[in-house]
């Protein structure tokens, strides 16, 4: 279950909302607060951490929600705000481990497990195919939807998902 957003803790830090505009980004939050928790896990893989970033993503809506020109592009709005969260905090924390592993001489063996193997050929993928391989292909949203969400055109989303596929097969199989 999505932690849910607690706006009162941080009222102080934000802007005050006309009742019905709050009303309206409550409805459209509501609707896709579980979408966002999964996009930023499918890039995280630790539950806390997707929880956090979509949280940040929330607060950081809440402030723009009365600027935002198209509200019916909402949801696609917050699933691009957690992906970049989320792959801003995946950077950090590469970096954190790279210094940390630098700095202790350490090196880290992965288990030789085929999840383990599948995640770490959709990490090695670009994150324009990144993206459209988790939302069609692991979240199970439709061509048409993926596209509405990135906005880009159905026959990218379907260029980008066959491309990410063949990488990922190529990538398990060991030919790349």
């Amino acid at each position: 279950m999505v932690r849910a957003v607690r706006l009162d803790a941080v009222a102080g830090a934000l802007p005050v909302m006309e009742d019905a505009l709050r009303l309206e980004f409550e409805a459209r939050l509501a609707d896709c607060s579980t979408l966002a928790v999964r996009v930023a896990f499918s890039v995280l893989r630790q539950r806390e951490d997707a929880e956090d970033i979509a949280q940040e993503a929330f607060i950081r809506a809440y402030r723009h929600f009365g600027r935002l020109r198209d509200r019916e592009r909402f949801r696609a709005w917050i699933v691009r705000v957690c992906w970049r969260l989320a792959f801003d905090r995946q950077r950090s924390e590469r970096r954190r481990g790279h210094r940390e592993q630098v700095a202790h001489g350490a090196t880290v063996s992965l288990p030789d497990d085929r999840a383990t193997a599948l995640w770490e050929a959709i990490d090695a993928l670009p994150p324009k195919l990144r993206i459209v391989l988790v939302l069609a292909g692991i979240e199970g949203h439709d061509v048409a939807t993926v596209a509405s969400l990135l906005r880009i055109p159905p026959g990218t989303v379907k260029s980008r998902l066959f491309r990410a596929r063949q990488l990922v097969k190529e990538r398990l199989n060991g030919t790349r």
